[in-house]
């Protein structure tokens, strides 16, 4: 399957730049994945889209001020963007500067002193001379996504993390929980929609393009996913009682997905590479809330996976032509899954 059939044109003024003042003020583009149909709905309108017996997944990770700028030993300036933290003072990290660093060389980040210990694929091993968690809290910056153009603001550091973020280790939000505040999830609690919590820390690999032209040859960053006993067992029991699973995010897709590769969802606590394109075969998620995603992306591809290619690249058109807010601080979709058949 060629890559550049996941292409579309965005016109750069509908690049959502800054987040809305209230999170469900966003619009909710609904797909029907079984018949193509489209509405156009606000996000605060989901309750009327979901039924009780419903269980909405998840995704508490939690974004970290992960962008770090220092200088190199010869004083030129340096970037890094921690990918992962891997001890209480090492870590994975991108790293961009004039030139690469080489290993045994010094940097300064933020104001600690950082060694280079070598490389691992794209990645560089650092050795902090303090521990890196909370240096990231008091040095770092929200990682902002390369497609907003300015310098992250102190709201970002809220607005770019979901309400019910908990655990830290991603350097990117799960951008389709943003939309979500407690009042929302309080009042679908009283509907009779549940919710559960899995875990992926998104890495930076979320915005790396598909640059192969067989999209079969592309691979995935690993990302850690952790899914528990817990949420398991209320996917089945929802399952059981006819209540559909709604996956909040490709992420919690994925890691949902990467649970029950076996044909039946069981705990999962490992790194994933799960890679969803079109031919894909879905065993446990039946409706998603996501944004609207880059073109040529791998997130666009898991979409155009469960609701079929042809009405999401419908669906995008129509967004397009009726103004929608796109990508991270967007608007969002409301889909569910195509027939098997199809």
């Amino acid at each position: 399957m060629e890559r550049r059939a996941f292409n579309y044109d965005l016109p750069r003024e509908l690049i959502a730049q800054q987040p809305l003042a209230r999170r469900t003020a966003s619009r909710l583009l609904a797909l029907d994945g079984a018949t193509g149909e489209i509405s156009d709905q606000l996000f605060s309108d989901l309750p009327r889209l979901l039924q009780p017996g419903d269980l909405l997944i998840l995704n508490d990770t939690r974004v970290m001020p992960a962008r770090l700028r220092g200088r190199k030993s010869s004083g030129g300036q340096v970037e890094a963007l921690i990918e992962r933290v891997t001890g209480d003072t090492t870590a994975l990290a991108q790293i961009r500067a004039s030139k690469s660093p080489k290993p045994g060389s010094e940097l300064e980040l933020g104001g600690a002193r950082v060694v280079v210990e070598g490389r691992e694929g794209e990645f560089f091993r650092l050795s902090f001379d303090r521990p890196v968690a909370p240096h990231l809290e008091t040095a770092g910056e929200i990682p902002l996504p390369p497609y907003i153009e300015r310098s992250p603001a102190d709201e970002d550091r809220d607005r770019y993390q979901t309400v019910y973020a908990a655990d830290a280790g991603a350097v990117a939000a799960p951008t389709a929980g943003l939309h979500f505040d407690q009042d929302l999830l309080a009042e679908l609690e009283l509907r009779g929609v549940g919710h559960e919590f899995l875990t992926l820390h998104v890495g930076a690999g979320t915005f790396s393009p598909v640059r192969v032209d067989r999209i079969e040859d592309h691979r995935l960053h690993a990302e850690r996913a952790v899914v528990t006993e817990t949420v398991c067992d209320r996917i089945r029991e929802t399952k059981a009682s006819g209540g559909r699973i709604v996956a909040v995010g490709t992420t919690t897709v994925r890691a949902i997905e990467s649970a029950a590769l076996g044909g039946e969802v069981a705990p999962f606590d490992a790194e994933t590479e799960l890679f969803i394109y079109p031919g894909f075969r879905f065993h446990v998620v039946d409706a998603m809330i996501t944004n609207f995603h880059l073109p040529e992306s791998s997130l666009l591809m898991l979409v155009a996976a469960f609701a079929g290619q042809e009405a999401v690249f419908a669906a995008y058109r129509h967004a397009v032509m009726q103004r929608y807010r796109f990508f991270s601080y967007g608007d969002a979709m409301f889909v569910t899954r195509m027939r098997e058949s199809q």
